[in-house]
């Protein structure tokens, strides 16, 4: 079974929307990816009339947006106690307003161009008295920042819990009908996307110059919307751990779930229901494990069907896929400048696994910030601050693992002399990992900082920008 997300599988992708050679000339602003960040600045842009040229590595839909379980909440299991942890309430409370504020935006979006949603209730349960711990943590947090969480001893699920969180008023929907709207409504607002056309380089500024694979394309300003930049500049790389999660789909009689569901312990497990044409789906997700690291990608995958038939033996598994995201060393998401004072170079990411109201709340505040307005939650987001201070150690203990990786790597594969392997180099093209095997996607996965390549070498995801040499 190919990895496919539901989502993609459902809606068959249109050639490309245009050619690299035609982004060539001169814009207000490039943005570098579109996913559902580049996809909403560009829109936020071109409904205000700026110049908005969209450069898209590959197809829209095909990366991490149209790949998750598009779970639109403000429950979004421990992260608020995470955040509350490493800084004041203060700061919890703006990263609350700011995913009011994305999903307020996204719901308005969906009302109005017909995109389909289903009102769910967000749940996080626990399975452990630890688990149940970080739970009351989890609604000291939430009450204090505003939010409205019953607690519930009970589920109507077939496992015990130890009590759970519920929040009502989320929703859920299909993630790449929400990216095919946005791409509609972008373009009639004069917005130009182009696909297949993998940004190699970019230099200067007044205008900034932006080396694709097809060409150069000019900028006033760029928005990098890739998660992780694929820049190095500012060292993101080191600020971020990637994360890679898994998903399944499966068919079923009835409806078996009735919200949003997100487990506080470990091994993490994500459910929801999803309509489809003949029956109903379940979605089930976890067992995340960092890029290139883990052991066995197929394995997680198939613990997880092994879990979800104890618990659904007559569910029909339909899909499998894995997805990757970020998580910062400093738990909040990122949304300003790559490098202090450098406006004409903007980035967003670092979603720890809640990208869908942390994209939109993103470009919320990177769309303000270009046309000259405000936002005072954003200030918690800013790519330079004070909140990433309190993040420290953990950059530091990420940084030592890279380390740790980075020397593993090399041991290993001098000690086997594979540092070619099918007639390709197995070094990263980013900062010279070794990457690994995975398995389950048949790809090459990079420890250090996320990379993914196909069998043939070719860039899957960043921050590696080349593909990896004939060995």
């Amino acid at each position: 079974m190919a990895l496919t997300s539901v989502w993609q599988d459902r809606h068959a992708r249109r050639p490309a929307a245009a050619a690299s050679a035609d982004a060539g000339g001169r814009y207000d602003v490039a943005v570098v990816g579109a996913g559902l960040t580049g996809l909403t600045t560009a829109l936020l842009l071109g409904r205000a009339g700026q110049s908005v040229v969209v450069l898209e590595a590959g197809r829209v839909g095909n990366s991490t947006t149209g790949k998750s379980t598009a779970k639109f909440s403000l429950l979004q299991g421990t992260q608020l106690s995470t955040i509350r942890s490493r800084h004041p309430q203060t700061v919890a409370d703006a990263y609350v307003q700011a995913q009011r504020e994305g999903a307020a935006w996204v719901r308005r979006f969906c009302e109005d161009h017909g995109v389909a949603l289903q009102d769910r209730d967000a749940v996080t349960y626990a399975n452990t008295a630890p688990g149940e711990r970080s739970l009351r943590d989890e609604q000291d947090v939430a009450e204090k920042a505003g939010l409205t969480v019953d607690w519930v001893d009970e589920l109507p699920l077939p496992y015990p819990v130890r009590g759970a969180l519920r929040m009502p008023g989320q929703f859920q929907l299909d993630p790449v009908e929400l990216l095919d709207a946005l791409v509609a409504q972008a373009v009639a607002h004069g917005v130009l996307i182009v696909e297949g056309s993998r940004v190699l380089k970019v230099r200067g500024s007044d205008p900034v110059r932006l080396t694709t694979e097809g060409g150069q394309v000019e900028a006033e300003r760029v928005v990098v919307a890739t998660n992780l930049p694929m820049l190095d500049r500012g060292g993101f790389f080191a600020r971020m751990k990637p994360a890679r999660s898994y998903l399944m789909a499966f068919r079923t009689e009835q409806p078996v779930v009735d919200a949003m569901y997100l487990s506080a312990d470990e091994p993490s497990r994500s459910l929801r229901d999803a309509p489809a044409d003949d029956g109903h789906l379940l979605l089930v997700g976890g067992n995340g494990h960092t890029t290139g690291r883990g052991g066995s990608t197929r394995q997680r995958l198939e613990t997880l069907r092994t879990w979800t038939h104890e618990h659904w033996p007559d569910a029909v598994e339909t899909h499998a896929w894995s997805a990757q995201d970020f998580v910062p060393h400093h738990a909040l998401p990122f949304a300003g400048p790559i490098l202090p004072g450098a406006e004409e170079i903007l980035v967003g990411g670092g979603y720890s696994k809640w990208g869908m109201t942390n994209a939109v709340a993103v470009s919320l505040a990177l769309s303000a910030r270009l046309l000259g307005g405000r936002t005072e939650w954003a200030e918690v987001l800013r790519t330079y601050a004070p909140t990433e201070l309190r993040g420290l150690p953990t950059a530091a203990q990420t940084n030592a693992e890279v380390g740790l990786e980075m020397a593993r790597g090399w041991v290993g594969a001098l000690a086997t002399r594979s540092v070619r392997e099918g007639g390709l180099s197995r070094v990263c093209t980013h900062l010279g990992g070794v990457v690994r095997w995975n398995d389950a996607e048949r790809s090459w996965d990079c420890p250090l900082h996320g990379s993914r390549f196909d069998e043939t070498g070719q860039v899957l995801d960043g921050p590696a920008v080349k593909a990896l040499p004939p060995g």
